[in-house]
């Protein structure tokens, strides 16, 4: 590991970012020139004292995990990413493989939906971001390890899952999740990985054996749903996606029609967020 050029790399890239490129609010009176150790920290899942020891050559190497998430902190361009990765000691991740990385484009639009709940998602379905609210809304999908990092696998294998949406759309998202993972198993990025969820849920899901009979393939996910939240109820939602231009990553808008029931009770989520609502 370049112990010596890694530090100063992360510190210009720090220094370089304003807190309104990633999503934070700048006061008036900051001094700092650019983020903080700890703004870097947080937007990286890690503790301050282990980032500011990276910039004072005193941490050990990051594993994989933590360059990746060090990467999407920093908001760094695929070349920057791949430079880091070197830095620290690790073969930067292929280009045109399945990535974790989520590029800076996605990353500045979900950064600025505070207002809406918003997700970025690969073409295997694993969420790798999410915003505050779409965390406060759907729970925390970027937890799951293993083949249950895709919702593709999770739909038919934890009935947990299902628990937010309502029983009576329950065939239509299952139908969608089938048809994503045909489509996956065709163009997507990881056809090994998806190959491995397809023989899993043949051998152990008499549902998907059904829903894959359909032979429907699509990669969609612009459509209206209704989600059920433990406290609020039934919300519902219209969805917009952009693409990444090899569509191996996808960000997903969830809105709701002003003056509904349902934009009252997102406005509502947005100020109170993980709040318990009920005693």
């Amino acid at each position: 590991m370049e112990k010596k050029e890694l530090a100063e790399f992360l510190r210009h890239r720090r220094e370089t970012l304003r807190p309104r490129d990633v999503g934070l609010v700048e006061g008036p009176r900051r001094r700092t020139q650019g983020l903080r150790r700890e703004e870097v920290a947080q937007l990286a899942g890690m503790s301050t004292d282990y980032y500011a020891r990276l910039e004072q050559q005193r941490a050990p190497q990051p594993s994989v995990q933590i360059t990746t998430a060090l990467a999407r902190a920093l908001r760094l361009t695929l070349d920057e990413r791949d430079h880091l990765f070197v830095l620290i000691g690790h073969n930067a991740p292929a280009r045109f493989q399945r990535s974790e990385h989520v590029t800076p484009t996605l990353m500045r639009v979900l950064d600025r939906l505070d207002d809406s709940p918003a997700l970025v998602l690969t073409d295997m379905a694993d969420t790798l971001a999410m915003n505050p609210l779409a965390i406060a809304l759907l729970g925390d999908q970027a937890r799951h390890t293993g083949l249950a990092r895709s919702a593709y696998y999770r739909w038919f294998m934890d009935p947990a899952e299902r628990l937010v949406y309502p029983e009576e759309d329950h065939e239509r998202h299952g139908r969608a999740q089938a048809a994503r993972l045909r489509a996956a198993l065709s163009a997507g990025s990881d056809v090994s990985r998806a190959a491995r969820i397809l023989a899993e849920l043949q051998e152990h899901s008499p549902e998907f054996v059904r829903l894959w009979e359909l032979q429907e393939v699509a990669q969609r996910y612009d459509e209206g749903k209704t989600i059920l939240h433990p406290e609020l109820g039934r919300i519902d939602v219209d969805a917009q996606v952009l693409f990444t231009d090899n569509r191996a990553q996808t960000l997903v808008v969830l809105t709701t029609r002003p003056g509904t029931e349902s934009h009252s009770k997102l406005e509502l989520l947005s100020v109170i967020g993980h709040q318990q609502l009920t005693p």
